[in-house]
């Protein structure tokens, strides 16, 4: 038994079918959508967007920004230990060099 598979494509506005039938992808508002319009419905969603395109600048990414590193207390008695252990330099307040984060962890 044969079988044929038919795709239809159909514009989401105005539910015509056509072949010039594409997907629109835009952003509003920090969503994304997708959209199938013909080229005529397509031609008019430009025109209407035209002038907040032009004044509107491009932006980068929108990927989620990554958190920050947790900040781990560092006590006055670490600082201490550090001093006598190798880190002569360590003051009593501020950040700590990575090796002498590393030497806490490791302790």
């Amino acid at each position: 038994m044969a079988q044929r598979t038919v795709t239809i494509f159909s514009d989401d506005l105005d539910g015509k079918e056509s072949s010039d039938i594409e997907t629109v992808a835009f952003g509003f508002d920090g969503a994304s959508y997708e959209i199938d319009l013909s080229k005529k419905n397509r031609a008019a969603m430009e025109k209407a967007l035209a002038p907040y395109l032009n004044a509107a600048r491009r932006a980068t990414s929108t990927r989620a920004r990554a958190t920050p590193a947790r900040r781990e207390t560092v006590t006055s008695d670490d600082r201490e230990w550090l001093r006598k252990n190798g880190f002569p330099d360590v003051k009593d307040r501020g950040r700590l060099p990575r090796a002498a984060i590393d030497a806490l962890k490791g302790r």
